[in-house]
């Protein structure tokens, strides 16, 4: 049973990961283990929702990635039937740059009725600018939105820089930048990759890492109203990541925004 407090708000969770019952555990185990973090929970769609009803989520966009082409196809696929048992899934298939029908990935995306391609530089093995990524944001602008992960201070793959020439070299491309441009790249972030039209924010996986203050300064930067509240889920836990999120110390209204409002209008 949600508490009271967030009665007033819808919460759309901008950012979830789900995997096939038979591999949830492994998975989830890998993630936890490439970031050196505690996992929640399992990575299962029962479970997401589960603590998503915790604090009343009313709509999830959930995606996996390929970390090779052959998985592609059986993933997204996975993506659009579990969208199918739940109405309230809004679901991003993927690719790789490295895949021999780049075509035929998105071609598959939008017949099965999902709405955007998810990547993620780091566990895919290449960067994000690269010729061959380049292939794929040539074929899906104007046609699919993109999730992509976005820093990390170990690795240069998916580094600001490098998002920051996507923006330029696809003005139409709509992005959505995780965890607030840059996870523990966050001044870069700041520094590279503000005031794109088409660039929004999800701030999954950074909240619990800054203060208040900066965290609420970064959002201001890039815009309150280019913002997504999200869990990143198996990785935190939905009422911890949003009591988080509601001691940033935004007003009603910009609550309302970055809960759900800004995620509709950019989605439509």
């Amino acid at each position: 049973m949600k508490s009271e407090i967030f009665e007033k708000y819808e919460i759309i969770d901008a950012h979830a990961h789900i995997f096939p019952e038979k591999i949830a555990e492994k998975a989830t185990a890998n993630v936890g283990k490439f970031y050196d973090l505690h996992m929640d929970g399992c990575g299962m769609s029962e479970n997401l929702i589960k603590g998503g009803d915790t604090i009343g989520v009313s709509e999830y966009l959930v995606c996996s990635t390929a970390t090779v082409p052959q998985q592609v196809r059986t993933i997204n696929s996975f993506i659009a039937e579990e969208c199918g048992k739940h109405q309230q899934f809004f679901g991003f298939g993927t690719t790789h740059p490295l895949s021999e029908d780049i075509e035929g990935d998105i071609a598959q995306i939008k017949e099965l009725g999902l709405h955007g391609v998810k990547l993620h530089p780091d566990f895919q093995d290449f960067d994000a600018d690269s010729s061959e990524a380049f292939r794929i944001y040539e074929i899906i602008e104007g046609e699919l939105p993109l999730l992509i992960h976005c820093g990390d201070p170990r690795y240069d793959r998916s580094a600001p820089a490098r998002i920051r020439k996507i923006c330029e070299n696809f003005p139409k491309l709509k992005l959505q930048a995780a965890h607030i441009g840059g996870y523990c790249r966050w001044d870069e972030a700041q520094e590279m990759i503000t005031g794109f039209e088409n660039l929004r924010i999800d701030i999954c996986s950074s909240l619990a890492f800054m203060s208040a203050e900066k965290a609420a300064e970064r959002i201001r930067e890039f815009g309150v109203e280019n913002s997504f509240f999200a869990c990143d889920f198996p990785m935190w836990n939905h009422k911890e990541e949003l009591d988080r999120f509601l001691s940033l110390g935004f007003t009603e209204e910009e609550n309302r925004m970055i809960l759900a409002e800004n995620f509709r209008r950019f989605y439509k």
